[in-house]
């Protein structure tokens, strides 16, 4: 899947008049913004925009002095 949307980013990016030089970087940030919208631990914390998942759950691990592991979450979709 992530090959797949690196040659459908580069494309886009090619098709757009982007030089080649600067492909590779156009994709990478293309799949940064992807892994931010698509991945759990790459997303924003809903409280604290600033915050990625990843960072609350190593803060939550080290208050509480234990291993936090994300084993369950529930998806909620505004609209409709």
């Amino acid at each position: 899947m992530l090959e797949q949307e690196r040659e459908i980013y580069r494309a886009r990016a090619a098709q757009e008049g982007k030089p080649e030089k600067v492909l590779d970087r156009i994709v990478e940030g293309r799949l940064n913004k992807f892994f931010e919208e698509f991945c759990l631990l790459e997303q924003s914390f809903i409280r604290d925009p600033d915050v990625k998942i990843t960072e609350l759950v190593a803060e939550t691990g080290a208050k509480v002095n234990e291993n936090v592991v994300v084993r369950r979450f529930v998806r909620f979709q505004m609209g409709q």
